[in-house]
């Protein structure tokens, strides 16, 4: 079993092949706010449903949050190539196709926020402006580094310049589709504090989905530690982070974010550009290869494909493509991969039993894990302890089991709620046979709640499969 997660980007090149992308090993699907309406955004997640059904998989759905996020408006043509050495106006939206000179973007008070030489960016990096000027409303910047920019592209400037609010009302209305329609995950765009994530989390009720802080600016990285305390999942978005972090400092940042996530129990998804060359040809290059396979060493739970599935001509053969890399960093550079370790996320009343169950599992005395919980916290914490071996988590709430898609390691399986605590070993026996992942007669440590998911986990159990 593949433990690291990929979570895939539902868009126009995979809408129509949502059960080639879950077949190729796609274990979370991202709907990405910034595109479409609500009902795009319902037919997208009915088609990860439908296919998820007729596989018999459990695959996420995350529904991902614009944020302050500054976009280009409509281009003729959908793209433009803007040169090195022109000049490109940014103006206030004018409902006019943009084109290699100009193009309107969705933050009216832009020229307030910026000054002459000020730094921008146009999709993720694709190209570089330079402000030259501001008037009236408009942005006259020359371009550094020219490139090719598409329709609502992204444009990027220094966050504490950025005079929108954290959580803006089109992050309102999508963020009430998204509980409507039952997702599991909710990621949050351009989070600068914690207290951005406290407040999206204050306006979600429970049971909530987990909500994902995308750690994406300058002023992020500052109060991580914070940031990880308040969200149950963090996203290390490298893409928008490169605006105002120097290019060579990104690998550095995205190892310290990543071993913090792992010392805090808290998930982490590693993207943008994991696999982008694919978005135009069938195989990637071995940076990007080495890339998906770092990412995984560092120890992050997911890596996520946007481009790659959205809009390239290749989507279900970077799904395909990722997995086989994961699965070859897995087993063949167990050398490499990070030791198994308690997490430092002490407050938890549960974290002694797992770093417990996966000693046991570390020192070979058993082939497996499993776990039953309420809310997935107990399959969160035996994950970050990286026992190196599957953990097979069950629970009676399909919430929960759409939310431990996303942890490392964690095969996550729905069961009725037993009416004791020999039923629900009895059930989970059942349920790790179903799966294949642990062989009959082998041992597997369960953990669990006595009296059955009434309190918090208690239970450690070494069990041989088939014996209940």
């Amino acid at each position: 079993m593949r433990a690291t997660k990929i979570v895939g980007t539902i868009g126009p090149a995979s809408e129509g092949r949502v059960a080639e992308l879950i077949e190729a090993g796609m274990d979370v699907a991202r709907i990405n706010c910034s595109h479409g309406d609500e009902e795009d955004h319902d037919r997208l997640l009915q088609a990860v449903r439908t296919a998820a059904s007729k596989a018999a998989r459990t695959v996420g759905i995350m529904a991902d949050l614009s944020g302050p996020k500054v976009r280009l408006g409509a281009v003729d043509g959908g793209r433009a190539a803007v040169e090195t050495g022109s000049r490109f106006l940014l103006r206030p939206d004018d409902g006019g196709d943009g084109d290699e000179a100009g193009a309107s973007t969705t933050h009216q008070g832009l020229a307030e926020d910026l000054e002459p030489g000020d730094r921008v960016l146009l999709a993720d990096g694709a190209a570089e402006l330079r402000v030259v000027e501001t008037s009236g409303g408009n942005v006259v910047t020359e371009v550094v580094r020219g490139g090719t920019v598409r329709s609502r592209a992204g444009v990027n400037l220094p966050s504490e310049r950025l005079g929108i609010p954290a959580i803006t009302p089109k992050d309102e209305a999508d963020l009430g589709w998204a509980l409507e329609a039952g997702v599991d995950m909710v990621a949050q765009s351009f989070v600068r504090r914690a207290l951005d994530v406290r407040a999206l989390a204050g306006m979600i009720g429970e049971p909530r989905p987990i909500v994902v802080a995308k750690i994406e600016t300058g002023a992020a990285v500052d109060d991580a530690e914070a940031i990880m305390e308040a969200a149950d999942a963090v996203m290390v978005a490298r893409g928008d982070l490169g605006v105002e972090t120097p290019l060579a400092e990104i690998p550095v940042l995205q190892k310290r974010l990543v071993a913090m996530s792992n010392r805090a129990a808290v998930p982490v998804v590693v993207a943008t550009q994991m696999l982008e060359s694919m978005i135009t040809a069938p195989r990637p290059t071995r940076a990007e290869a080495g890339d998906v396979a770092g990412a995984m060493f560092d120890g992050a739970d997911a890596i996520l494909l946007s481009g790659e599935t959205a809009i390239g001509s290749y989507p279900v053969e970077a799904v395909r493509t990722a997995a086989r890399i994961l699965e070859a960093a897995e087993t063949e550079g167990t050398e490499f991969l990070p030791p198994g370790r308690e997490p430092e996320a002490l407050h938890l009343e549960e974290l002694p039993l797992a770093h417990a169950a996966a000693v046991l599992a570390q020192r070979g005395e058993a082939a497996g894990i499993a776990c039953f919980t309420r809310t997935g916290l107990t399959a969160r914490l035996l994950s970050a302890a990286r026992p190196g071996v599957p953990i097979v988590a069950f629970s009676p709430d399909p919430r929960a089991v759409g939310r431990m898609t996303l942890f490392h390691g964690v095969h996550p399986l729905l069961i009725d709620h037993p009416e004791d605590t020999d039923g629900m070993i009895t059930s989970m026996d059942a349920g790790v046979r179903t799966t294949g992942l642990i062989e009959p007669g082998s041992g597997v440590v369960m953990v669990a709640s006595s009296p059955a998911g009434r309190t918090h986990a208690n239970l450690l159990k070494v069990h041989r499969v088939g014996t209940a």
